[in-house]
């Protein structure tokens, strides 16, 4: 009985006085995986494949070869090779907002990095000042030529550049593409802001006017700055991000009479039930909040709604945010 005992008592998986048991976790990635390195370094790289096959498919479907099959390196932007980091292109974005190392390091590079920065946002200003009013349009590259939305978005930048609105894109193909060639066809400004990716995206052939970024936040405040309104087709991660950007801004008071216009009522229904059905009836969010979109299937409304609101202002974004600055400034209250 004493041998069984020992036995048992060696075997014995009890905790250490004074020391708790880790308990296991139920937590999963949304794809239902348990998260660990293995997992999110795997979905790192599954994610910038996805963003590549999805970028290629777009110039696919529009007959075209996309640039990054065309060489073996980026022909727009900065290609970057860090073989302190890795052997892989690294794109700007990347090493800003990598860890610092060495204080060395950190006073050599980026005070220069602060440099290019302020240098792309004078390129952005410098190559949009004419720009009076314009409107942004987003949604996914992987749309073509022959998908439905396709001419929607056409239509929909065709009516606004008809109306005297340039239209901006991120200049890719799918949406973006469809955008800028509804500003040709309704003789607008055609615009395109790159953004540097670790392989070439390309620019769509309606662009007549394109600028490349080396960071996002640059990019995304010339979106802003030169919009009166944004346009947001089915689109991924990049759309989203610039859906709630934009209704940050208008919640926090930044800017005003800014139209956000979701475009597909199937495709962003279950968003919007999720919004009302969770965030709002938990106090996340108000009423109001949701009104701040407008939802349609038809590019007519949509036009009129950015026309309307641009005639009851007559401002640009850009303008709304610099007098809310010069009014804090005064003390005054908007």
């Amino acid at each position: 009985m004493k041998n069984n005992k020992d036995k048992a008592d060696a075997g014995s998986t009890s905790p250490t006085p004074g020391r708790s048991r880790a308990k296991p976790t139920r937590a999963r990635t949304a794809g239902g995986k348990k998260l660990n390195p293995e997992v999110m370094a795997s979905a790192e790289q599954k994610a910038l494949e996805g963003l590549k096959q999805r970028t290629e498919e777009g110039h696919l479907k529009a007959g075209r070869t996309p640039p990054s099959q065309l060489s073996g390196k980026r022909a727009a932007g900065a290609t970057v090779i860090d073989d302190s980091i890795r052997a892989a292109p690294v794109t700007e974005d990347e090493k800003l907002l990598q860890q610092p190392g060495p204080r060395a390091d950190f006073t050599r590079t980026d005070p220069w990095r602060v440099m290019r920065i302020m240098g792309e946002f004078i390129e952005g200003f410098d190559t949009l000042a004419s720009v009076d009013k314009a409107v942004t349009i987003f949604g996914s590259a992987r749309i073509g030529p022959d998908d439905p939305t396709y001419d929607q978005a056409v239509e929909t930048a065709r009516l606004l550049a008809e109306a005297g609105f340039a239209i901006i894109t991120g200049a890719g193909p799918g949406i973006m593409e469809a955008g800028n060639k509804g500003a040709r066809l309704g003789g607008g400004r055609s615009i395109g802001c790159n953004i540097e990716l670790p392989f070439e995206q390309g620019a769509n052939p309606y662009v007549d006017t394109l600028i490349d970024f080396r960071y996002f936040f640059v990019r995304k405040t010339m979106f802003i700055k030169y919009s009166v309104a944004f346009v947001i087709f089915p689109g991924g991660f990049g759309t989203l991000d610039e859906l709630f950007e934009a209704l940050t801004l208008i919640q926090t008071g930044k800017i005003y009479k800014f139209p956000v216009i979701l475009f597909g009522r199937y495709y962003w229904a279950g968003l919007l039930r999720w919004l009302q059905a969770r965030v709002l009836s938990e106090g996340k969010i108000s009423d109001g909040d949701l009104d701040l979109m407008l939802i349609t299937d038809n590019p007519a409304e949509a036009a009129q709604a950015i026309i309307s609101a641009y005639n009851s202002l007559g401002k640009t974004a850009g303008d709304q945010y610099e007098e809310t600055g010069a009014h804090k400034g005064d003390g005054q209250k908007q």
